[in-house]
Order: structure tokens, then C-alpha cells, then sequence
């Protein structure tokens, strides 16, 4: 009886997790967490350190409520329980200005976003639904192309188009700091690649925003993915192995640093199996086979009396050689490619809890990006070859910091800037059937992106709230590259199961870095940097949002939006050109004497049906009906 007591016993696991106020960042004492599908789970409190334990809880799928007197009920559906690992769910709770009769207001994490300044174009999506959706192939970028307005251009690629803007127009943040291309065989001037350098067993639920963002977020015209690095377990050690076809061979390992103290490590690497049969001398069917590998970390220090610093970062590496005279049937030219690419990003980040209400957030960090590509191509009468070299080493230096204050338990408030350094090195030449090589880029130079920006969130009252802020940024290339941008967002509860929503922005961004020294030939045979001067393509934009919950697990979501950009490079002569239709390539845009005259019109809407997972099934309809135009040059088109 006792040993089958304990075998029964060892399947179980822990539920645990921290408690913290959505603004202030402070940890909650004595919050009820109690297990709602099933009341045999004892209730817990949460203790002075905003810490919760549920034990011993049996395999299976949960739904836990949070109470706490003077803030509202906090509901997360679909916590799965296994016997391997514990689950480490960490909740944030916002506070009610005003206590109210009778009325219970809850909740939910589904739908929503993390980031608390957000009103429109906003969505959340956890880890476990990136390995669930269709086509989401362990990738975040290629999940949200399920979403309605989210579309991929290329299956080769994860590049992400969102409501008709190009794939360049997406901003990249990995815990509080931007990234350029967190993908592997990425190249200069995109923001997707072949495969993603994201390890989806290292990231925490993350936002995703498609429309007029918070001030916080800038040099960005299209959306917005924020992700976060999870950290590791606090109270044990553990060690995860698994193969998948995408993401190859993993091993994980995760534990405490010094227990007691609430600091843990965190690492993950990964080989693709792929590049691991090819090294075993395995036949997959093609010689032109793609090698990737990628090293994940986070380390933190826990709570200390200078606050918590946590370590972060991606180290990534991939290549394939495509020779077409060998490749067979995979390949039908005889073009010959080798591509490779390095990423390399850490940051440390440091939050400090300066009373109740106010925190600072600080971090500095380094984006390093290497891209080596040669091309050579024999045109179908095997007369006339051409030949590419580029390399392109870019390394952001990076710095930001942000100052945020719970005022009362309506106004929140909050200011930060930032600022990157970067240092480019561009080499890129051709030549077609002529010994003497054409350079286009060969230069070695630094500017800087310097951001800023202020936001405030308003509850009028218990149903309406108001975030306002200004985002601020410079380029300091050229003279042309400044910009002041509002934002605006409102949200209206209806009746506790839908609202209304309005948001406005307007926002900028710098054109690929790349752009900018895409040098002419003059007719002496110097060359000259013809694109130096390009400003910011600007974009306004204006959404519209119904959303409701006529049942626990289903929501129905309408968007209407409208977005004019302006300021877009177009070419100096009558052409049909325009940046907005880049950025889903392995090879450079290389276009020159570009002017910012160009425009472009998005406007649409959106619907969503969704069924978040319970009773063991979910489900996702979404449909876009919508209008995308450009004006290069010489006429308006549909990108």
C-alpha cells in the first residue's frame, strides 16, 4: 500500500509561480491561487515575496484563479500539468481604482496583452500554442501568420507581411532589447530568414502587435514582436532532451544557482538534424544540405539589495552550399551558392524596485550579425555567368533605460530612452564574363539611433482607460532623419465580456541599414554614395476594435484599420519601384538614387473567431478583407 502510495505519488508535480502588481512591478502577498476545475487541489497564499506553491498536482489540464482584495480577479485557462517538469506560471495583477458593489470584474490572459499600455492590435501568444497551430513549426513568426491581416510571402522563409506592409517593417525586442534578425540564414536588410534562432522551450508568453503600438516601441512602421527568455527553475535542477524536425536535436538544462535566493540558469542548445545526418554521412537526398546551429542563456542573479540583474542572449550559426550541377532533381540550374550566417546577441539587463510603486529597468547589450554570400549563375544558353560576393558584419551597442511609476491606482506613468550604436561593415561586388570586378559596397562606418519616449495610462473610469503617449526619435546620418510621434489608445468596457477600442499612432523608421551606401559608378569610374540622405519612412496609423466573449472559452474580434505611410524611397526616375515591396530575400536590395517621395495606403478589416483550448480541442477562423496600394514614381499599385 505505501510503495504503490509513493509510485502514484512521483507523477505529480508542482505548480508554482510569483505574484506581482501589472504596473509597479511589486510582488503581492496573500493572493488566494486556487485550482477552479478541480477542488480537491488545496488553496494556497501567496507569501511576502509574492511566492505560491501548488503540490503534488496530478497530470492533466487546469484552470487557476487569482483573488486578491482591491484588484481584479485574474483567470488563466489551460495550464497543462506533466509529470516531467514543474510548471512555473508567474501572474500579474492589476489594481482596482475604485471597489465596487456587487460587481466581480476577472481577468482573463487570453486575448489580451502582457504589455499593460496597450489598447489595439494587441495579442498574446504562449509558447505551448507556437508547437499546437497549424504551420507554426516551433517558429513565433510563423505562428502568428494564423492571425487575421498576418501573412508569409515565401514558405522558404518565415518573413512576416502584416495588413500589406513589407516584412522590414517589423521591430524585433527580446527582453527590452531590439534585435535585428533573430533568425538563422538571415541577410542583410530583412527581418525573417529560413529558419528561426528562436528556441521556443526558452521563451515566456510574449506580445504581438500588428498596429498603432505604445511610445515605447519605435523604428517600426509594420508591428511589433515582443518576446522574453523565461527564467530557469529556482527550486531544482532539470534536464530535457528531445528531436524535432525543425528544430533538430535539443538538449535543455535549467536550476537554481544558489537556492533560497530566487536566482536560476538557464540553457538551451540546438543542432539540426539535417546538418547531424549529413555529418554521420547520412544520404537525406541532396548534397545542398542546411546546417544550423544555435546556443540559447539565461542567467539570473535573483532578488539582491542592488535589485535583479539577469543575463541573456543567442549564439547562432548556419550554412548550406547549393552546388546545381550536383543537387539532381532538387535543383534544376546550375547556379552554385554558398550562404552563411552568424547572430550573436547578449544583454543585461537590471531592474531595481525603488518603493511600492516605482521601478527602474535598465540595459545594455551587444547585436552582433554576420552574412557571407557567393553566387555564381550560367544563364540557360551556358554562354554568360555571373558572380556576387558580399559579407556584411553589423554590431549594434546598445543601451536603455525606463523609469515607471504607479501614481495612484489610476494614472500610471512612464519614461525611458534609448540609444544604438552601430558599426557597419559592407563588402558587395559582381562581375559578368569580364576579368575586372564592379564594387558596390566596400566601407566601414558608424551612426547612431538615438530613441525616446513618455506614456501615460489613464483609468477615467472603471470601463474606460486612456494611454497617451509621444515617441521620439534621430538618426544621426543624415539631416533628414528626425521624427515626434503620437500615440493615442482607448478602451471601453461594455458590460464585462466585450469592448471597444480605438488607437492611433504615428510611426517612423530608418530604411535598412544597407540602403543607405548602395553606391553609383560615376563615368571617371569613381562611385559615389548616392543614398545617404534618405529620411524616415513614416506611417499613420488609425484601428478600430470590437471585441467579445460570449462564452467562457470563445472570443469574436473585429478590426477595421487604416494606414497611409508616406516619405517611402521610390526611385528619382519614373519607375514603379518601392521600398514596400522589399524585404523577403536572401540577396540585398540594391537600388540607388532613391528619393522619399513615394506613398501607400492600407485599410481593411479583420475578423477573428476563436476558440481558446478546452474539453480537449481549439480552433482559429480569421478573415481579412482588405485594400494595399503603393505609389513609386510614376503610379499607384498593389503591393
Amino acid at each position: 500500500m505505501s510503495n504503490q502510495g509513493l509510485l502514484a505519488q512521483s507523477n505529480r508535480q508542482n505548480v508554482r509561480g510569483v505574484v506581482i502588481d501589472k504596473l509597479s512591478q511589486v510582488a503581492l502577498s496573500n493572493v488566494l491561487v486556487q485550482v477552479v476545475n478541480d477542488t480537491t487541489i488545496s488553496k494556497v497564499h501567496s507569501d511576502t515575496n509574492g511566492k505560491y506553491t501548488l503540490a503534488n498536482v496530478a497530470p492533466g489540464r487546469y484552470e487557476l484563479k487569482f483573488v486578491y482584495s482591491g484588484y481584479k480577479d485574474v483567470t488563466v485557462s489551460n495550464v497543462i500539468v506533466t509529470s516531467g517538469k514543474e510548471i512555473i506560471l508567474d501572474v500579474n495583477m492589476e489594481e482596482q481604482f475604485k471597489r465596487l458593489k456587487d460587481v466581480v470584474i476577472t481577468g482573463s490572459n487570453k486575448g489580451n496583452s502582457i504589455n499593460k499600455l496597450a489598447t489595439v492590435s494587441a495579442r498574446t501568444f504562449s509558447m505551448e500554442e507556437v508547437n499546437r497551430y497549424a504551420g507554426g513549426r516551433s517558429d513565433p513568426a510563423r505562428l502568428v501568420a494564423n492571425f487575421a491581416g498576418v501573412s508569409t510571402p515565401d514558405d522558404s522563409r518565415n518573413d512576416i507581411v502584416i495588413r500589406g506592409n513589407s516584412p522590414i517593417g517589423v521591430l524585433w525586442r527580446i527582453d527590452g532589447m531590439d534585435v535585428t534578425n533573430p533568425n538563422h540564414f538571415a541577410s542583410v536588410g530583412t527581418t525573417g530568414g529560413a529558419v528561426s534562432a528562436l528556441n521556443t522551450n526558452m521563451l515566456k508568453s510574449s506580445d504581438f502587435f500588428t498596429s498603432a503600438f505604445p511610445a515605447e516601441y519605435g523604428n517600426a512602421i509594420a508591428g511589433v514582436f515582443d518576446l522574453g527568455f523565461r527564467s530557469g527553475n529556482t527550486e531544482k535542477r532539470e534536464q530535457t532532451v528531445q528531436f524535432g524536425l525543425i528544430t533538430g536535436i535539443e538538449a535543455m538544462t535549467e536550476g537554481p544557482i544558489k537556492k533560497g535566493n530566487g536566482s536560476s540558469y538557464l540553457v538551451g542548445y540546438r543542432y539540426s538534424l539535417a546538418g547531424l545526418a549529413q555529418a554521420m554521412g547520412i544520404n537525406i537526398g541532396t548534397p545542398s544540405t542546411p546546417s544550423y546551429q544555435d546556443l540559447s542563456f539565461k542567467i539570473n542573479s535573483g532578488n539582491t539589495k542592488y535589485g535583479t540583474f539577469t543575463l541573456f542572449g543567442i549564439l547562432a550559426t548556419s550554412s548550406i552550399t547549393i552546388d546545381g550541377g550536383k543537387s539532381g532533381s532538387l535543383y534544376s540550374t546550375q547556379d552554385n551558392t554558398a550562404l552563411s550566417s552568424q547572430i550573436g546577441i547578449v544583454g543585461l539587463k537590471h531592474v531595481k524596485i525603488i518603493n511600492s510603486r516605482s521601478n527602474f529597468s535598465s540595459s545594455i547589450g551587444v547585436n552582433c550579425a554576420k552574412n557571407e554570400q557567393t553566387q555564381s549563375t550560367i544563364d540557360s544558353s551556358n554562354t554568360s555567368r555571373n558572380t556576387e560576393e558580399e559579407q556584411v558584419i553589423k554590431a549594434a551597442y546598445e543601451f536603455m533605460t525606463s523609469y515607471n511609476v504607479k501614481i495612484n491606482s489610476r494614472l500610471f506613468f512612464k519614461i525611458g530612452v534609448q540609444d544604438e550604436l552601430m558599426n557597419l561593415d559592407l563588402y558587395y561586388r559582381t562581375r559578368r564574363n569580364i576579368p575586372d570586378w564592379q564594387q558596390i559596397w566596400d566601407n566601414n562606418s558608424y551612426t547612431n539611433l538615438a530613441q525616446a519616449y513618455t506614456h501615460i495610462k489613464y483609468n477615467v473610469t472603471e470601463k474606460l482607460v486612456l494611454n497617451a503617449g509621444i515617441h521620439s526619435q534621430k538618426l544621426f546620418l543624415n539631416n533628414n532623419s528626425f521624427s515626434v510621434e503620437p500615440r493615442l489608445g482607448m478602451k471601453y468596457d461594455l458590460n464585462g465580456k466585450s469592448s471597444l477600442s480605438f488607437g492611433y499612432g504615428l510611426h517612423s523608421q530608418m530604411q535598412p541599414i544597407n540602403m543607405y551606401y548602395n553606391d553609383v559608378r560615376n563615368a571617371n569610374g569613381t562611385y559615389a554614395g548616392s543614398n545617404k540622405d534618405l529620411g524616415l519612412t513614416k506611417s499613420h496609423h488609425i484601428v478600430l476594435g470590437y471585441d467579445v466573449q460570449p462564452l467562457k472559452d470563445w472570443r469574436i474580434k473585429v478590426e477595421a484599420y487604416y494606414q497611409y505611410l508616406f516619405n517611402v524611397p521610390v526611385d528619382s526616375f519614373s519607375s514603379t519601384y518601392s521600398i514596400l515591396n522589399t524585404g523577403a530575400s536572401f540577396k540585398p536590395d540594391l537600388e540607388s538614387n532613391l528619393k522619399n517621395n513615394g506613398t501607400g495606403t492600407n485599410y481593411g478589416i479583420e475578423f477573428t473567431l476563436e476558440k481558446f483550448f478546452s474539453r480537449g480541442y481549439y480552433g482559429l477562423f480569421t478573415a481579412s478583407l482588405y485594400e494595399s496600394k503603393y505609389k513609386g514614381s510614376n503610379e499607384w499599385g498593389r503591393a
